[in-house]
């Protein structure tokens, strides 16, 4: 079996999922019985405001923070009962991450950047393959300083997607950028999703960006509140904000 796996398998499950935040006498519930299968191939967008747990169930199932109770399955393990060991390997090999804010090495080129991780992964693109992906097969050599937001978020993608993730987890993806050039990224994320058939998810804020969606998640105070499907996808040119 290839590491994408069984179409019909999810590639998570999650089930009756909680977080508790403790802060000093404070208990913050971010989570509060979350249930959620991701398949392979979709691309969902998780929708909810500020503070909705949307990026603590994204980081949980990135294997960035630990659930309080619950389960994670994917690919046959339960992500909440393996070691750290095992955690660093399912990060490295299995996720892909994308942030609001683009991470780059400022002293490395985008070609340098997005080699730190094909380094260290079992079947990588090369990075020249990365960034032709994203569209930026002219800025190989271009510093993080030298390329606009919308640029370095294309080679924060290349970089995520290089390594051949089964799964891509993007926290607000367009949430530093304007719309025309958020669409450019939102159009890369589906470029990726349809064309490596990367399992994508994409939290955001905006009500807007769940149209090129498969399925949309909206979330509120640590719960699911919906899960609905989009008979038809919009591409992102067709979405304006």
């Amino acid at each position: 079996m290839n590491r994408h796996g069984d179409p019909s398998d999810p590639v998570f499950q999650v089930r009756d999922l909680t977080k508790i935040y403790v802060m000093g006498e404070v208990s913050v519930e971010a989570l509060r019985g979350v249930d959620l299968d991701l398949y392979p191939g979709e691309l969902v967008v998780l929708l909810g405001p500020s503070g909705s747990g949307k990026s603590t169930l994204l980081n949980i199932l990135g294997g960035l923070d630990s659930p309080t109770s619950g389960r994670v399955i994917s690919a046959g393990r339960d992500l909440t009962q393996v070691g750290e060991r095992a955690l660093t390997e399912f990060r490295r090999q299995i996720v892909g991450f994308v942030f609001q804010f683009y991470n780059l090495i400022p002293s490395l080129t985008a070609r340098e950047n997005v080699a730190i991780v094909t380094e260290i992964a079992e079947d990588p693109m090369s990075p020249e393959e990365a960034l032709g992906l994203v569209g930026l097969s002219q800025r190989l050599d271009h510093f993080p300083a030298q390329l606009s937001g919308g640029e370095q978020q294309r080679v924060a993608i290349a970089r995520a997607v290089a390594k051949r993730p089964r799964v891509l987890l993007c926290d607000e993806p367009t949430g530093a950028l304007d719309s025309a050039t958020g669409v450019i990224v939102l159009e890369v994320l589906e470029r990726v999703n349809r064309e490596l058939g990367t399992t994508t998810a994409v939290i955001t804020h905006n009500a807007a960006i769940a149209a090129m969606a498969d399925r949309v998640i909206r979330m509120s105070d640590g719960r699911i509140q919906s899960v609905s499907d989009n008979p038809v996808r919009l591409a992102p040119s067709e979405i304006h904000w």
